[in-house]
């Protein structure tokens, strides 16, 4: 008998202890779990992103955010070709710009990325031209509501890497 209580109260001894570590394990978590929901998303930031391809073709056509909201615009260039051969840019173009007379200036604009040096009143932002594998980024204001054009100002991809940038 003895024998049979001193087995009943180690068990429940090392229950006991057991349990106390589950509790601390779940308050533990409580706790992670708390830190990772203190961590605040800025609501007013629109990430964007958009990758550009070998085949010179954007992934999205168009892009929404709303009207003066924090944007970043991520660009990736899933391509393995060289920036020189194939490389990509997101122009974001005022309203009222003709495209191809933007698109045709900027083809001449080399040494500046291709952004006309003229251009600055055309323009609303644009990441820089990068090759395949690699990532860029912007951070800019978003314009009053309407409907802007995107393009890749690479010589000759604006007729195909276009797109449109809604502002609501």
């Amino acid at each position: 008998m003895k024998y049979l209580l001193t087995a009943v109260l180690s068990a429940t001894l090392l229950f006991s202890c057991g349990g106390d570590k589950k509790k601390e394990e779940t308050k533990e978590k409580i706790k992670l779990g708390t830190k990772k929901e203190e961590t605040k998303v800025d609501s007013n930031v629109a990430n964007l992103v958009i990758a550009g391809n070998d085949q010179m073709k954007f992934d999205k056509k168009e892009l929404k955010v709303k009207a003066g909201q924090k944007v970043k615009l991520t660009l990736r260039h899933t391509g393995k070709m060289d920036v020189n051969v194939m490389g990509h840019n997101v122009v974001i173009l005022k309203q009222g710009v003709d495209v191809s007379a933007f698109g045709n200036k900027a083809a001449t604009a080399r040494d500046n990325g291709y952004i006309p040096a003229d251009a600055e009143d055309d323009i609303i932002a644009h990441t820089k031209v990068i090759g395949g594998g690699q990532t860029t980024s912007i951070e800019f204001d978003a314009p009053a509501p309407g409907t802007y054009d995107f393009i890749c100002s690479f010589p000759g991809h604006y007729a195909l890497m276009k797109g449109k940038f809604i502002v609501e």
